[in-house]
């Protein structure tokens, strides 16, 4: 990067090795645009001198003719390289799917605090197993020594003494974690691992122990303790851990499906999956239970919670009962061939994972914006946007300075003075240069989105061409074309080609039918399918689980400053004696970091999975979780978080794989220096972070879309440059949501942004669905009227009451529609139970009300 002063000796220069493209420069003055090549393509003469970079130092053309041949080779050899657009960030090969590979699932689920309980779990085994068994190994015995071992296991559960039953339990623990010490390797440590839970789960283990759950969530003496301990660490929730790690390992190893697994183990799989989704545990489902917990911690009265185990057990049982993105998508075919709705135009699953990322721009741009603006404060130039775009990285939670913000329009209106708009192509697209027709890029034959158009759009659509050529309009009427010209008969032929009808506006018409009708509109047929139940369980407290949720999410998101009031979610990760050397410090620093990017992890998609799955049960229920989560200020929590470095969380080595389970058991382990610290593992990108990221991006789609007052928000909190920001992560998933949310709100932005973000708005067009009439990139649309904003989520809070107290309030029936009973001998026949008190004193009340009270007989009869 090279900004110099024409006239002048000073040459400001920054120096950067890591620059990989630079993109053009243009000036103001003398109309010239230099191009990365170093050729200029002038509209007038001009004696500015061309800047390249050789290793890092910045050099103008006489300097580069000074150049050795080697280095002015290497030179060359550079800018064609940055000419042809490559990028130091290679495509990440990510998969999105619902969970991450079992091994990684499962070693996410201890902290590496936590490395020598698994030594202790396999001493209580093998205790008891001497003691009632032999000397023998496990591995060793028949099935039905596996079973009598496992119930007898099962019996010492129900001990009245804590110590006893601890030991009980991690000795379970040892049994679902595959007894590894009699393992070799990590595969065979896993087999163990299902055979021991399908059998743990056939002696009725589970069960054992959610009544140990529900005990110890209501042991009232350890809340009362930890609540008065300053500082609360692991040995705090000993037993709630053993209790809590058994669940997981057994609801995350019997969802995993295998062709190998026997016909008995797929009927328990199904058994224990409608067990799980049921209110057969205290008349509720195991989520409500779990959600309780939530609540409980975030209130104060629990500090001791392990938080990160339950709410990755309430992932697992969310999605092991409701199913994932694959079920979702089933789901959704079965209901609109139920409705007789028109097939989905397209697998949405399938189109994502083939869609391409776009060029990042360049990585040094946040490096030398204070150089950037100072230049431009200056000399009025130009960096024209690179590839995505050139950001603006302006934190947005601090206040703007006006001067900056002037010369920032003067030069985009220059910028597309100076540049004509060809220059403006696909993201994708290298800067112009000769190429041989080999390596051209090839670009995808049509847009990866069938185009989709609402009622609602059609009727717009012909009311504006009635009022515009005859003079008046028709209402609702999608049909009387009389009077039109003939190329609008065309455009209502292809809108209605392309009409889209979901599945919520059938369940919001059906539901404005039984608002209207409550006596002829007959009784709903409601399933009772596992998100049914789950919905009528978490209905009375779900403000309070949303907040919750919002709060923890809040505390482990990397840009939360630490503050006294936040809840402390470090309780199942902090040892009881705290780090006396640097590489232990070290080793808990990464803990505390992993565990922080696992509860994020969990959060994000109990939310999604949430939402997603009451959208389609019923829109109503979607709309009032989503309402619940806007008024809990989820929108700007999801903002706060993308305002970070998103490339370097996404990249983040907080892991120690020699430590992650199960491998830690099964190998010696290396001795541990600072240096393997700090280099961490040799993936490329972190599963976990980037999931979380596209998920929170998907949640903040769910929530704004077809929103303006939430779409509002947006534009509020100034999320446009947060937004780009995150396009710099070369995954064309998180770009999609990305571009998704930068499209509700670019009529917003106004004209100067849209100008000067071309290279989004095509890649925008490029990678979103068509709306056929949606004026996304003009800023004319009809309902974005500001002062309807209040009124809208008002009308929308008015639709949910009114579903939620039809469907599931049954005390508060409307009394208007209660039948009545009009004959007197029925009424006087009904026999009425009188109070024992009232019988005895009957004397007494005659005596009261009866005869010491005048009676005026002629009044009473008039």
């Amino acid at each position: 990067w090279s900004f110099e002063r024409r006239g002048s000796n000073l040459q400001k220069a920054a120096v950067l090795n890591t620059v990989s493209s630079r993109p053009e420069i243009h000036t103001k003055k003398k109309k010239v645009c230099v191009s990365s090549s170093g050729n200029p393509h002038k509209k007038g003469q001009s004696n500015m001198d061309v800047g390249g970079n050789v290793g890092g130092l910045i050099v103008n053309n006489k300097q580069r003719a000074m150049l050795p041949n080697k280095s002015r080779g290497e030179f060359v050899r550079n800018q064609r390289k940055d000419s042809e657009g490559f990028s130091e960030s290679p495509d990440l090969e990510f998969e999105y799917a619902d969970t991450d590979k079992w091994s990684a699932e499962l070693s996410e689920l201890y902290s590496y605090t936590e490395g020598p309980e698994f030594l202790l779990n396999r001493k209580c085994f093998e205790e008891e197993f001497r003691i009632h068994v032999s000397d023998d190994k496990w591995t060793e015995l028949d099935v039905s020594q596996h079973r009598a071992h496992a119930m007898r296991l099962l019996d010492g559960l129900e001990v009245i003494t804590r110590e006893k039953r601890l030991k009980v339990a991690r000795a379970i623990l040892y049994m679902a974690q595959g007894t590894f010490a009699e393992c070799s390797s990590e595969a065979e440590v896993q087999q163990w691992m299902r055979y021991n839970i399908f059998l743990l789960l056939d002696v009725g283990t589970f069960t054992a122990l959610v009544e140990l759950l529900n005990m110890e969530v209501d042991n009232s003496a350890a809340c009362s303790s930890a609540v008065r301990k300053p500082a609360i660490s692991l040995a705090d929730s000993t037993d709630l851990r053993v209790l809590l790690n058994i669940m997981y390992l057994m609801v995350e190893t019997i969802q995993q499906e295998d062709p190998a697994d026997s016909p008995e183990w797929r009927a328990t799989r199904e058994t224990f999956k409608t067990e799980l989704g049921s209110p057969l545990y205290n008349n509720e489902p195991i989520s409500v239970m779990l959600f309780g917990m939530v609540t409980k911690f975030c209130s104060g009265h629990a500090p001791h919670f392990p938080m990160k185990k339950v709410l990755l057990l309430l992932w697992k049982s969310i999605l092991f009962t409701l199913g994932g993105f694959e079920q979702l998508q089933n789901i959704k075919v079965r209901k609109r061939e139920h409705l007789r709705l028109p097939p989905l135009p397209e697998d949405s699953i399938r189109v994502i994972r083939s869609m391409r990322a776009a060029s990042p721009p360049a990585s040094a741009s946040d490096l030398i914006e204070q150089q950037q603006k100072r230049a431009r404060r200056e000399h009025k130039s130009l960096t024209k946007q690179d590839n995505l775009d050139a950001f603006n990285e302006k934190d947005p939670y601090k206040s703007d300075d006006p001067r900056e913000d002037e010369d920032d329009n003067d030069d985009n209106d220059n910028s597309m003075e100076v540049e004509p708009f060809p220059m403006e192509r696909d993201e994708v697209m290298p800067p112009p240069i000769p190429h041989p027709p080999s390596e051209r890029v090839n670009f995808p034959k049509g847009l990866p989105w069938a185009p989709k158009v609402r009622e609602k759009d059609i009727e717009h659509f012909l009311e504006s061409s009635r009022s515009k050529f005859i003079g008046y309009t028709l209402g609702n009427d999608t049909d009387t074309v009389v009077g039109l010209p003939r190329p609008i008969h065309e455009s209502i032929r292809t809108l209605k080609q392309h009409k889209y009808i979901s599945i919520a506006e059938i369940q919001i018409a059906k539901e404005d039918e039984f608002q209207k009708t409550p006596l002829s509109g007959g009784e709903e047929d409601v399933e009772m399918c596992s998100t049914e139940l789950l919905y009528q369980g978490i209905l009375p407290s779900l403000p309070q689980y949303m907040i919750a949720l919002l709060k923890i999410l809040l505390a482990a998101a990397p840009t939360s400053k630490a503050k006294t009031d936040s809840i402390n979610i470090l309780a199942d990760v902090l040892p009881e004696e705290m780090p006396t050397t640097v590489l232990q410090s070290m080793k808990l620093g990464v803990d505390v970091n992993r565990h922080k990017e696992i509860i994020v992890k969990a959060i994000s998609a109990i939310l999604l999975l949430l939402l997603k799955h009451f959208k389609l049960n019923h829109i109503y229920q979607f709309e009032y979780m989503a309402q619940h989560l806007v008024f809990a200020n989820c929108i700007p929590l999801i903002l706060k978080f993308f305002n970070q470095n998103i490339m370097s969380y996404i990249t983040a080595k907080n892991s120690i794989s020699v430590l992650d389970f199960p491998y830690c058991v099964v190998h010696d382990l290396p001795e541990l220096t600072a240096e393997s610290l700090e280099a961490g593992d040799i993936n490329q990108f972190c599963w976990r972070n980037l999931f979380s990221c596209i998920n929170l991006l998907r949640i903040l789609n769910k929530l704004t879309k077809w929103k303006h007052s939430r779409t509002m928000m947006l534009v509020v909190f100034k999320s446009a440059p947060i937004l780009k920001r995150a396009l710099k992560v070369k995954q064309a998933m998180m770009q999609l949501y990305v571009l998704k949310l930068l499209k509700v709100q670019t009529k917003y932005l106004g004209r100067q942004w849209r100008k000067s973000n071309m290279k989004t708005m095509s890649a925008i067009y490029q990678k979103v669905r068509h709306r056929l009439n949606d004026d996304w990139a003009y800023g004319n649309d009809l309902d974005a009227r500001p002062w309807d904003f209040q009124a809208e989520e008002c009308a929308l809070r008015a639709n949910i009451e009114r579903f939620n107290s039809r469907r599931y309030d049954n005390n508060q029936s409307n009394p208007d529609f209660l039948p009545v009973d009009n004959c007197l001998q029925s009424v006087l026949g009904q026999r009425v139970d009188l109070p024992e008190d009232f019988q005895m004193n009957y004397d007494l009340w005659l005596e009261r009300e009866v005869f010491s009270k005048p009676i005026s007989w002629e009044e009473l009869l008039q």
